[in-house]
């Protein structure tokens, strides 16, 4: 079952975002956009799992997040990876913040105590709007996105982290659920 732990977006979100993706769509640029439903932020990238392991990753899931607060994140700016030379990955920004920061970290490492191998580049928070196939219409959408470079989103408060599936077809990925864990909310000790 191919696998990540991520952080899910409100609806509210998706629809801002869905809307800044059809703005973008008007450039025509060789691109594969993401489905405003798959709009995530990933903090651990898993593969393929065995079911037998779902229980063992719920449990370090559940044990990260009864040490980490809830938190707003800000959803800030729209750009490219890896440059804009050779742009690979239309993003939208998340503005720093030191509890993401603290959480994927702790995921990362008690993911790394159950196997799985540590993802040595630094964590960068960001909601993938899409990827070039081409550089056809590249142009176009490096300058459609420059009145977006600066765009807030607005802030998201996250409750939860998630272990989600992901099937994928010829017509995109589809994600599903298998576990939401809480995380611990201030004051509640």
């Amino acid at each position: 079952m191919r696998s990540f732990i991520s952080i899910e977006l409100p609806e509210k979100v998706r629809s801002d975002l869905s809307e800044v993706e059809k703005r973008l769509k008007k450039t025509k640029a060789d691109f594969r956009w993401v489905k405003p439903d798959n709009i995530h932020l990933t903090l651990k990238f898993l593969g393929e799992i065995k079911e037998e392991s779902i229980g063992e990753i719920i449990n370090v899931m559940r044990r990260t997040c009864s040490h980490c607060n809830s938190f707003n994140l800000e959803l800030e700016g729209v750009g490219l990876f890896p440059n804009l030379k050779y742009p690979r990955v239309l993003w939208v920004g998340i503005k720093d913040n030191p509890l993401l920061t603290d959480l994927q970290t702790k995921i990362e490492d008690g993911m790394v105590s159950l196997g799985f191998k540590k993802d040595n580049k630094k964590f960068k928070a960001h909601l993938t709007l899409g990827r070039f196939r081409s550089s056809t219409g590249k142009e176009d959408l490096m300058e459609a996105i420059e009145p977006h470079k600066k765009n807030s989103f607005g802030l998201t408060n996250v409750k939860y982290i998630s272990l989600m599936k992901s099937d994928l077809s010829p017509f995109g990925a589809r994600y599903t659920t298998v576990s939401e864990v809480p995380l611990k909310i201030p004051g509640d000790d």
